[in-house]
């Protein structure tokens, strides 16, 4: 039996990068490139990205890796993993279906785990995400990195406002046009809103055990990329 979340993403696996791509002006796509640069600049030889969704932060490590590393993608969705596998692009890159808090994966076995846009998506209590922090912090090495691409909340509260206002007017109406899913969509827009601060997920980090934990703010603040090392 699937879970409420697992039918979300079935029922929008089809339109989501499409959604993303409107949502954001297509700069989902350019934070993707600068996160998976970030990533395959820390090196090693095997790289995971959880909650892969359709794949896209995978198929942008992969071309970094060239032949350098191996890339494997995880997300607990099957809807969404048929989306990942049937990209051209995804050649050469591992898929399996496995929940982020839950990983099939020995301790010590990645280099770099990486994930984008998915945080949100977990338990986001911060006693929920401490326990999927600590996941990626078991099977990374001992100095294994991980990279995080998140929205996160404008430091300055005027614009800080105007990011909710466009989030409230865009998400859900784009979701259904696009997707034929507003239900889906009023809880990605509320989540959005409700995400942490840069410096709050940081924090978070470091209580799942991570240590040199740093961010780069983006759009005034509307994401970040988040770097922490075992």
């Amino acid at each position: 039996m699937i879970s409420p979340l697992q039918k979300f993403y079935c029922d929008i696996s089809s339109a989501y990068e499409l959604v993303n791509h409107a949502m954001t002006l297509g700069l989902d796509v350019v934070w993707r490139r600068n996160a998976a640069r970030m990533a395959s600049a820390t090196g090693g030889a095997r790289w995971l990205d959880v909650c892969t969704g359709t794949g896209e932060m995978a198929v942008y490590l992969k071309r970094a890796a060239g032949q350098e590393a191996t890339v494997l993608a995880a997300d607990f969705s099957a809807a969404m993993l048929k989306m990942a596998t049937s990209k051209r692009e995804a050649s050469g890159i591992a898929f399996i279906l496995a929940d982020a808090q839950h990983l099939p994966f020995a301790d010590g076995t990645f280099d770099l785990v990486t994930t984008s846009y998915s945080t949100r998506n977990m338990d986001f209590s911060r006693g929920g995400l401490v326990k999927s922090f600590a996941e990626f912090h078991r099977i990374l090495r001992p100095g294994g990195h991980y990279v995080s691409l998140e929205t996160s909340q404008p430091p300055s509260r005027p614009i800080r406002c105007l990011f909710h206002l466009y989030v409230r007017l865009t998400v859900r109406p784009l979701g259904y046009i696009i997707a034929r899913s507003s239900a889906a969509y009023t809880y990605l827009s509320q989540t959005i809103r409700s995400f942490y601060t840069a410096e709050e997920l940081a924090a978070i980090l470091r209580r799942a055990g991570f240590a040199r934990v740093s961010f780069r703010r983006m759009m005034l603040g509307a994401a970040a990329i988040h770097t922490a090392v075992k």
